[in-house]
């Protein structure tokens, strides 16, 4: 008969252990609090760090070199109008650059996209462009007649290989270590400023 009792004195006992107290909850630090919470505003407020901007910067220069060399190309051919229509609407892949031009705004729009606008810190964007850009290019210099009409035959292909692989190499080896490193050290500047401020007892 006392056995109703004790199991609902033992199920109310661990209730009430199982609830916190109020000196755990005054036991919590205001200081400690507010550091974690600007650690996490000023993260937001960064925003893009200089080296992705840096990478961002060269992604742009890819894309206006490409395309002056293509210009340059056209008017080395007979002049702009003229050469652009026979590149662009009568396109032919063994002789065109156009599409060499076209590949460098793929480039362009899926990098910006991907490290600009949604600030990825993966690498399976680049990876993805410059396995299209090498693929592409190695066909094209093997099935086309690049080679026949002169030094941008050269030029074209091997600058725009070079330089998805220069932008494969900057976003592998100097942004997402940099930023993977700058995160790490503003998380233990945060822990040390919270240990400081822990009062001492």
């Amino acid at each position: 008969m006392n056995r109703v009792p004790g199991d609902a004195e033992n199920a109310h006992s661990s209730s009430v252990e199982s609830c916190p107290s109020l000196r755990d909850v005054h036991s919590i630090n205001p200081a400690q609090l507010m550091a974690r919470i600007e650690s996490y505003e000023g993260r937001e407020k960064k925003g893009i760090s200089d080296v992705r901007r840096t990478f961002c910067l060269f992604v742009t220069f890819d894309l206006l070199f490409i395309t002056l060399l293509w210009i340059i190309e056209l008017n080395v051919k007979g002049g702009i109008e003229t050469t652009l229509e026979k590149e662009v609407l009568q396109y032919d892949y063994s002789s065109s650059y156009f599409d060499i031009f076209l590949l460098a705004v793929f480039r362009f729009k899926v990098l910006i996209l991907a490290y600009a606008m949604c600030r990825l810190r993966h690498w399976w964007a680049i990876a993805f462009t410059t396995a299209v850009t090498s693929a592409f290019l190695l066909a094209k210099v093997i099935i086309s007649q690049l080679f026949s009409q002169g030094a941008f035959g050269y030029v074209l292909p091997i600058i725009s290989f070079i330089l998805a692989w220069i932008e494969t190499w900057f976003l592998d080896f100097k942004v997402l270590p940099q930023e993977a490193e700058e995160e790490n050290r503003s998380d233990e500047d945060s822990e040390e400023k919270q240990d400081s401020e822990k009062p001492v007892v």
